[in-house]
């Protein structure tokens, strides 16, 4: 299968597995409206789900960097798709809270693996990755859109119906890991890791995408009620809040893998988390109609790292890309909801805006982090790199033709011909001196013939 055909193949299905982490953000009003859950009780809806995926995501990723398991990705597609069809059945708060719980474990169980066969079929590409990437983001974007048409009828009641994602997902995925088997048998194996890891560098991008996402997250829970708020109530105005906010990782998600390839990784980073906290202080400030244009800035911001932050953490630990792909993947979408019941508590003791303006410091925080990390990618080019290998030298004489003449000829060789042992010695001498006399600046002296 074309590499071109994989990616996208796996970012349909990407999007049909975070279309259900964007739909618990879209229920969160309804939640609100016909349950009557005050802000508090709703953000926990999103804690049930971030704090199982928080802490099931780097789990799965162990698992997977010790055996191979292409299954989980049509087994967590499915399940992701179950738990949030089924929050809407039953009024009780215990068990929505079990159903959305569930479909977090499924999320969590589909991310460290579906990286590690995207980069995989990547085949070490930053724009593929970030198509990868931008997959999950239509997934988010498409997740209010569903949750508004499934739900405008029947409300709650007609959860059931958001499965569908969750079918088309797992057909889209099936015919991958059937490519990815043939091809693991024409190449005789899984080749081993190769390089040391960066626990150092890795654990600081860990605080990076950690700040990330307790903005990403905390805007999702409450962008809707918020731009109701600000817009006189209007329930459209607040879907149309958060599907910008998700649209917009569409963008950054491209414009991040592109940029990267021109000025690496790290600094695109950190131009995007500067940018991105001035965007979200124009969301909380900023008055009418403006919200929509901060809520965009905001959201390309956020994504224009997300991609890159899964490649780099795979880079920092190159013998555990599983658990690299679970923590940088996994806990940029999961782990903020861990703060959201703060920000909800917050927002019932003051407003909404009060609760809001915290958030604009996270990204600065992600900023400051990426100001100590560096790219590997440069590092190797640069040739600093310890793992970089080395090239033996090259044997001066190449030609055969004139080697003949110098073994034999008397005037050239010294009368009698040379061994090939010898000549394979002479060779590696003359290499070594050569490489000595351009370290010590003697131009073309000792240089081998070519």
């Amino acid at each position: 299968m074309r590499r071109k055909t994989s990616i996208t193949l796996l970012a349909v299905s990407h999007a049909c597995v975070d279309i259900y982490q964007g739909s618990v953000a879209a229920l969160v009003p309804l939640f609100v409206a016909e349950r009557a859950y005050t802000y508090a009780a709703a953000s926990g809806i999103v804690l049930a789900a971030s704090l199982l995926s928080s802490v099931a995501q780097p789990l799965f990723g162990a698992l997977t960097d010790r055996w191979a398991m292409p299954w989980l990705l049509p087994v967590s597609t499915l399940l992701g798709g179950a738990g949030i069809a089924m929050s809407g059945l039953s009024g009780e708060y215990t068990f929505t809270l079990l159903f959305v719980a569930l479909s977090g474990i499924g999320v969590a169980a589909y991310h460290p693996e579906s990286a590690r066969i995207a980069r995989e079929a990547s085949e070490g590409s930053h724009a593929a990755m970030a198509y990868f990437s931008t997959g999950g983001n239509v997934g988010f974007a498409l997740a209010p859109l569903m949750v508004a048409g499934i739900t405008f009828l029947g409300g709650l009641s007609s959860t059931p119906l958001m499965v569908v994602p969750a079918l088309a997902g797992t057909a889209m995925v099936l015919p991958v890991l059937r490519a990815l088997v043939q091809h693991k048998s024409a190449a005789g194996g899984k080749p081993a890791p190769v390089g040391r890891d960066d626990t150092a560098s890795f654990m600081r991008l860990t605080f990076a995408v950690v700040f990330r996402s307790i903005a990403f997250v905390g805007l999702s829970t409450f962008i809707s009620l918020y731009a109701q708020q600000r817009m006189n109530g209007s329930a459209a105005a607040g879907t149309a809040a958060l599907f910008v906010l998700y649209l917009g990782g569409v963008v950054g998600s491209v414009l991040g893998g592109n940029a990267a390839h021109r000025w690496g990784r790290v600094a695109v980073s950190r131009w995007s988390y500067s940018i991105t906290a001035i965007a979200i202080a124009g969301v909380v400030w900023m008055p009418g109609p403006a919200i929509y244009l901060f809520v965009a800035l905001t959201s390309a911001g956020l994504y224009v790292p997300f991609s890159l932050q899964v490649t780099l953490g795979q880079d920092y630990l190159p013998t555990r890309v599983g658990t690299a792909s679970g923590i940088t993947l996994g806990l940029t979408v999961s782990v903020g909801g861990l703060a959201s019941p703060a920000i909800g508590a917050l927002a019932d003791a003051t407003s909404l805006r009060t609760a809001l303006t915290p958030l604009i410091v996270m990204p600065v925080l992600s900023w400051l982090m990426f100001r100590t990390l560096r790219d590997p990618e440069a590092a190797n080019e640069r040739g600093g790199s310890p793992q970089k290998p080395l090239v033996p030298p090259r044997p001066p004489l190449t030609n055969p033709a004139r080697a003949r003449r110098v073994s034999h000829n008397p005037g050239l060789g010294g009368g009698r011909p040379r061994s090939p042992e010898l000549n394979a010695s002479s060779a590696i001498v003359s290499g070594s001196r050569a490489q000595g006399s351009g370290r010590l600046g003697g131009g073309n002296r000792g240089r081998p013939e070519r």
